[in-house]
């Protein structure tokens, strides 16, 4: 089924200023200030074109993908993402955006994997724009049976989602999994990767959304508005994707030696940003018998070799739910905000193969 294409509507982001004479800018989304809402935050401008390190590579960026992550870098909030690189007062990067598919621009003097075009997926810095610059050990090539727009969707999410069900949840055949969020960007390829891992198991989502999800393979679907999860179980293994459900609850679904993964939280605040229940569960977990935990995903790309394997075998398929163009990057960033993204939400960027003149950093 084709995945519907919104337009950019009047008002929702400034057009950009007449391209300057030259080959050595792009357009690029750009924020100059923290803020938690992308109107009046977000606009689209001409920047020059990154320079690449000798590590680097530079990437004529087709298509990139929203998250719960795009909203944090956005916003700097939690306080503590500022003081992890980010920028303490104003945004250390032009704008949001992480993952990424495009084919090869350009390589750094010490990158031997890749060439100038090359078909890639991975994470970067600032991909909401015609070239982003990304590290070549956060770099793939793209699977062959996905579209840039597929393959866009899956680098941050794919990367949390295998790394919670086959690092943290150490999923194994037989297996009872429960995916609490299975029908949001993450959940989907953790019901999916969890599926091929030979588990069996059930998602956990709202009326709307049980479809989608029972069209993902589950063995059983849990809608959370007509009954509660944790009498479904109890589970070997409970994956909490993006939820604010109480630990207690989440342990009551819980086999007694079962392991939870807490992955992100829907709760807010500027300290802490919903990682209570992560911070709770770790201080508790030494205590019982269950194994309580949380983790941080790695880009790496090890990890996304085995997602594009995954893929080209068709045991993954990436869910998007709709695609804006870069435009309309703040209408894709409140679509995934208010909650009603089934999947991923893709933001495709302009095929403009105009030369550039590169910049190198040492």
């Amino acid at each position: 089924m084709p995945t519907p294409r919104h337009d950019a509507q009047p008002g929702t982001m400034r057009a950009p200023p007449p391209r300057p004479a030259g080959p050595r800018t792009m357009t690029s989304v750009v924020q100059d200030r923290y803020g938690p809402a992308p109107e009046g935050l977000l606009h689209t401008a001409e920047v020059d074109v990154p320079a690449v390190g000798v590590d680097e590579v530079l990437v004529r960026t087709r298509a990139s993908s929203v998250d719960r992550g795009t909203w944090h870098i956005m916003s700097g909030l939690p306080y503590p993402i500022r003081l992890a690189g980010f920028g303490a007062r104003r945004p250390k990067y032009a704008n949001p955006g992480r993952a990424l598919a495009g084919t090869v621009e350009a390589v750094g003097a010490a990158v031997t994997g890749f060439a100038p075009g090359d078909e890639v997926y991975g994470t970067g810095t600032s991909t909401f724009a015609e070239l982003a610059v990304a590290p070549a050990d956060q770099l793939a090539t793209k699977p062959t049976n996905l579209s840039f727009d597929q393959a866009a969707a899956v680098p941050v999410s794919g990367l949390t989602a295998l790394q919670a069900v086959r690092d943290h949840g150490r999923v194994r055949a037989g297996q009872k999994v429960l995916v609490v969020g299975a029908s949001g960007g993450v959940g989907t390829f953790a019901v999916q990767i969890a599926k091929a891992s030979g588990a069996a198991v059930t998602g956990v989502c709202s009326t709307g959304k049980v479809g989608m999800v029972r069209a993902l393979g589950v063995d059983a679907v849990v809608d959370y508005t007509r009954g509660d999860f944790d009498g479904a179980g109890p589970f070997d293994v409970v994956l909490d994707i993006g939820g604010n459900a109480p630990l207690s609850r989440l342990r009551r679904a819980l086999a007694p030696r079962g392991r939870l993964v807490i992955v992100g939280g829907e709760t807010d605040g500027r300290w802490l940003g919903g990682s209570d229940r992560q911070l709770r569960a770790k201080a508790l977990s030494p205590f019982v018998r269950q194994h309580l935990g949380t983790f941080v995903a790695s880009e790496n790309a090890a990890d996304l070799e085995i997602l594009r394997d995954l893929v080209e075998s068709g045991k993954v398929i990436p869910v998007v739910d709709r695609t804006y163009p870069l435009a309309d990057v703040v209408a894709a960033i409140r679509h995934l905000l208010d909650g009603r993204a089934r999947g991923k939400v893709v933001v495709t960027v302009p095929d403009d193969a105009r030369p550039v003149t590169l910049r190198s950093t040492p």
